[in-house]
């Protein structure tokens, strides 16, 4: 009779779990096929940011989605890893992707408490949940969890599993991975952290936003401590690192995460704009990285130079008073704190809320909990907002936002943030590439770049287009053009009369365009832009760029003061990381075999470098040019050979003119003392040479009258005595 007992219950019991297996089995077979594919894992590509580095391999910005740092297995220390399983699982070696002693503890414990207090989750399942499943908490979700578990153990090895879940999972401050992390919590590389740093990032990814050291410091060490008793449990550590490792003090990162080495903001946003359109949907994801031209000294030395200008003029104009004010009535710490939020910091320059104000001390308080002092030369800048008699809106008083920077004795002193901008950008002459570039004096304050969007007036320097065009007309270097007074009528300036003066107010007469232009005369200029017409001068300057209708056809196209703007186009973005086979410099082809006076180098017409030439070196070859044009005589016009000679004159005056800023250095003129007489150089004079374009230029200057043959020689012997003394160069550019 007992036997009957005894079996029934044992019975009941073996056909329960036989039913509760078929029925498993069944789920399984409906669920697994409808299981994801794992490619995700076994060609795992992270999405990685964008990241722009200087030349000399320095970031300077980063771009993405996520922060993430992929990191391999070999890099990751041996205490890290033994950390994460210590702390996520410990038997992950062991298991086949579901750990069923970790199941049964789980499901004790949780019982015995009342409620859920552990999980079982391996870090195989919590790979399967990352990429493939919700954090919805459901039977379903668990079950296809582990489902995906099995599947993703039977592909991969354990090591390719830890190291997937070493550079995917979420550590918060939207930082993936613990690479990532340690830079972003700890500002160091994982073979740089300490136990105790170790033991903080390994107690994470149960709760990143609870267990985050930044916002919640308290429960982050809470988490720590028990990740370090459990490596010594594990005998990871011993005991006088345990105990050390408890007591030292954690140093975490609290400032934004985007600062870098050296300041170049506007540089890495050109370089984003620019992949973006050619990437749209890569650029974030892809982890393209850009290697620009630019280089950290000179960038240091641009962004020095700029915000040291801007403050030094902002100063000469005098303190303007505080940025704002807050009400101190009650406020504690917090609100400090709070209130100072609206007042980001620009670099060195910090806001500050005046606590006690008189006009010998100033006690502020800044962000971070730090109380500075201010006096003495401190307050210089500022004293006149200091005084009792300055209306309360300009005054400092208590609850007054102020800057303040430390100065170069390391004492504190009151500025402020200046309102005028600028620029700089400097670039090697030799290839257009860009050393520097400072769009504006803080891109966090303001992200207008005003090197390539402000438009701005190009003065003088727009008048090379002007005589180029004229050369396009027949004109030459030698046409001589009067230099007087002009008044031109409402109907051809678009407004009202016009009378244009030189810069100098001093006017030569007749002069040649050569020495119209090395001395920039607004008249001549006027004279050449009637001539052609502002039509054609319209048209043509849109061959290097210029937009046509920010230049409008009228006769103040030329002179100095003309109101016209320009902005330098970024067509060729310093970079060279991601670049097409167009950026890339061609190389030139080989000399051609043969004989001694067979072996000059054949170069492609359009990769052929334009000279240098000096004003001697150019006399000399227009005079040989005019001395061939002599020998075979006049051309007809739109010929062929008359289209070369042309082109080859407007090299001698124009070298190159491009449309990318900075690519090359513009032909110009050397130092006096360098060249030799020019008559040493050619076989005539130079004052023939100036008859011989004189003869030729009557035909070309329009109504401009022109002087007897005697008088334009000495003139042109004058003009070279000039410039022979000034002993400049001039860089048309």
């Amino acid at each position: 009779m007992w036997l009957r007992w005894f079996a029934f219950p044992v019975l009941a019991l073996a056909g329960l779990g036989v039913v509760s297996l078929a029925l498993g089995g069944f789920v399984i077979l409906l669920a697994y096929p409808n299981l994801p594919s794992i490619e995700a894992l076994t060609e795992y590509q992270p999405k990685i940011p964008l990241r722009v580095y200087t030349s000399d391999g320095v970031l300077i910005g980063e771009f993405g989605e996520e922060r993430r740092s992929v990191v391999r297995m070999e890099e990751v220390p041996a205490l890290m890893k033994q950390a994460i399983l210590a702390a996520e699982d410990e038997r992950f070696y062991q298991h086949t992707g579901v750990d069923y002693q970790g199941v049964l503890r789980a499901a004790y414990s949780n019982l015995v408490a009342g409620g859920k207090t552990q999980g079982a989750s391996t870090i195989t399942m919590q790979v399967a949940r990352d990429f493939f499943l919700s954090r919805e908490k459901t039977l379903t979700r668990k079950l296809y969890e582990a489902l995906l578990a099995f599947k993703i153990e039977n592909s991969l090895t354990k090591d390719q599993i830890l190291e997937i879940y070493i550079n995917q999972i979420y550590l918060g401050q939207r930082a993936y991975g613990f690479g990532t992390a340690a830079q972003v919590y700890f500002g160091k590389t994982l073979s740089q952290l300490n136990e105790a740093e170790i033991a903080m990032l390994a107690g994470l990814p149960k709760a990143p936003s609870l267990f985050n050291p930044v916002i919640n410091p308290k429960r982050a060490k809470q988490r720590q401590l028990y990740v370090l008793r459990r490596m010594h449990e594990l005998a990871l550590i011993d005991d006088e690192q345990y105990e050390q490792a408890q007591t030292v003090p954690i140093s975490v990162k609290r400032e934004a995460v985007t600062e870098y080495e050296i300041h170049a903001e506007f540089v890495a946003e050109m370089v984003r704009q620019l992949l973006y359109e050619r990437y749209p949907e890569d650029v974030y994801s892809r982890g393209f990285r850009v290697y620009t031209t630019i280089t950290r000294s000179n960038q240091e030395a641009a962004y020095t130079a700029l915000r040291q200008g801007l403050l030094e003029y902002d100063q000469r104009h005098g303190y303007r008073g505080p940025e704002g004010f807050i009400d101190l009535q009650n406020a504690q710490e917090e609100d400090y704190e709070e209130a100072l939020q609206d007042y980001p910091d620009s670099d060195d320059i910090l806001a500050a809320l005046v606590l006690e104000a008189t006009p010998k001390r100033v006690r502020a308080y800044r962000r971070g909990g730090e109380t500075v002092t201010l006096s003495g030369e401190g307050l210089k800048f500022a004293e006149r907002m200091l005084d009792s008699r300055t209306p309360p809106n300009r005054r400092i008083r208590p609850g007054a936002v102020i800057r303040i920077q430390k100065d170069e004795a390391d004492n504190w002193q009151i500025i402020q943030l200046p309102e005028a901008e600028g620029a700089f950008i400097s670039a090697n002459p030799q290839d257009g590439a860009v050393r520097s570039l400072v769009g504006g004096f803080d891109f966090n304050r303001s992200q207008y770049n005003h090197v390539t969007q402000a438009w701005r007036q190009p003065g003088s320097g727009f008048k090379p287009f002007i005589y180029s065009s004229a050369l396009e007309k027949g004109f030459t270097p030698a046409t001589v053009i009067n230099d007087a007074p002009v008044v031109v009528d409402a109907a051809l300036t678009g407004g009202q009369v016009w009378e244009p003066k030189n810069y100098d107010g001093r006017y030569e007469g007749p002069i040649s365009m050569r020495m119209a232009l090395a001395k920039s005369k607004n008249m001549v200029s006027i004279r050449i832009l009637q001539t052609i017409s502002p039509q054609y001068a319209q048209d043509y300057i849109t061959r290097f760029g210029f937009d046509a209708e920010r230049h409008p056809p009228y006769l103040t196209m030329a002179p100095a003061d003309g109101a016209r703007l320009f902005r330098i186009r970024h067509r060729r973005l310093p970079h060279r990381a991601v670049r097409d086979s167009e950026n890339r410099r061609r190389p030139r082809q080989p000399a051609r075999a043969g004989t001694a006076g067979q072996g000059r180098r054949r170069v492609p017409a359009g990769d052929r470098r334009p000279q240098r030439l000096h004003h001697g070196q150019y006399d000399a070859r227009c005079h040989s040019l005019r001395n061939r044009g002599a020998r075979h005589g006049a051309r007809a016009p739109g010929s062929c050979r008359q289209e070369r000679y042309n082109q080859r004159l407007r090299r001698c005056l124009v070298q190159r003119l491009s449309t990318h800023p900075g690519q090359r250095r513009l032909g110009g003129f050397r130092p006096a003392e360098k060249t030799r007489s020019r008559g040493n150089r050619v076989g005539r004079s130079a004052s023939d040479l100036d008859e011989l374009h004189g003869q030729s230029a009557q035909g070309h200057a329009g109504n401009v009258p022109a002087q007897s043959r005697g008088r334009r020689h000495g003139q042109g012997q004058r003009e070279r005595a000039s410039v022979a003394r000034r002993k400049t160069g001039i860089l048309l550019s």
